[in-house]
C-alpha cells in the first residue's frame, strides 16, 4: 500500500467515536477552562517531498514524504517560538474544521487550498495552556503551491520536514519542561531547522505510532525543552 493509502486508511480508523489521538495525563500543565474554551483547528499536510522524482500519489513510501510546519513568532503570547502545524481558531464563518485549517494555512504560508486534499479530521486534543480544543486536519498535498512566512509578526519560519527525519531514532527525544514542581514529558524531534517538541510533537509521535511507521528510539534521551 502507498504512503498515501496507509495515512487514508488511518484517519479513517481514527473516526470511531471511541479512537482517541493523545491521552490528556502526564504532559498538560492545568486542566481546560470550560467558560473559556475556544475550538481550532490545525492542518497536518503531507506531500511529496522535494526533490523526489518519478513517484505519483499512488506510488510515494513514506520516505518520499515531508510535512508543512510553521515556527511561531517569539512575541507571540501563546507558544512562542515553537514549532506548529499551521492553523488557529475557527471562525464563525468556517464551514468546517477542513475549511478552518486550510484558511489559517493560506493566511500563515501563502499556500493554495485548490491543491490540498482533506483526507479527514483526527479526534479532538485539549491544549490547556492556550485554552483551545484543537481539530488536527490530516491532509495531503495533491498539487503544491510555493510557501512562505506572511506575516512576521505570527510566523518566523515556514518550512517542509523530510519524514524520514522525522523518523530517524538518532534525531528523536524526550523533552522536559518543570515548572511548578510539575514535569511535563513530550517527544521531541531535531530537524535542521528547529527543535519540534510539545503538543505538536506528541501528534507526530501518535500519527506515526497509529501508522506503524516509528522505528525503535531511546525515550531515556531527555534534553531541556527550548523554551
Amino acid at each position: 500500500m502507498s504512503a498515501r493509502g496507509e495515512l487514508t486508511e488511518w484517519v479513517g480508523r481514527m473516526g470511531s467515536p471511541d479512537a482517541v489521538l493523545l491521552q490528556p495525563s502526564g504532559w498538560q500543565f492545568g486542566a481546560l477552562d470550560p467558560e473559556r474554551t475556544r475550538r481550532a483547528a490545525v492542518l497536518i499536510l503531507v506531500g511529496v517531498r522535494q526533490g523526489v522524482i518519478h513517484r505519483s500519489a499512488g506510488e510515494a513510501a513514506r520516505d518520499d514524504l515531508d510535512i508543512l510546519f510553521v515556527m511561531r513568532a517569539a512575541s507571540l503570547a501563546n507558544h512562542p517560538g515553537q514549532v506548529a502545524f499551521p492553523g488557529g481558531a475557527i471562525d464563525p464563518g468556517d464551514v468546517d474544521e477542513g475549511a478552518a485549517a486550510l484558511r489559517e494555512a493560506r493566511e500563515e504560508t501563502g499556500l493554495d487550498p485548490k491543491g490540498v486534499e482533506i483526507l479527514g479530521t483526527l479526534p479532538e486534543v485539549g491544549l490547556p495552556i492556550s485554552n483551545f480544543l484543537v481539530t488536527p486536519v490530516l491532509a495531503w498535498w495533491a498539487e503544491e503551491s510555493p510557501v512562505h512566512a506572511v506575516d512576521a509578526a505570527e510566523s518566523e519560519l515556514v518550512f517542509r520536514c523530510p519524514v524520514s527525519t522525522l523518523l530517524d531514532p538518532s534525531r528523536r527525544r524526550t523533552a522536559v519542561v518543570r515548572r511548578d514542581g510539575f514535569v511535563s514529558r513530550t517527544p521531541a524531534f531535531l530537524t535542521s531547522d528547529a527543535v519540534i517538541w510539545g503538543f505538536t510533537a506528541l501528534m507526530l509521535d501518535a500519527m506515526f505510532d497509529g501508522l506503524g511507521w516509528t522505528r525503535a528510539w531511546d525515550r531515556s534521551r531527555e534534553m531541556p525543552a527550548p523554551l
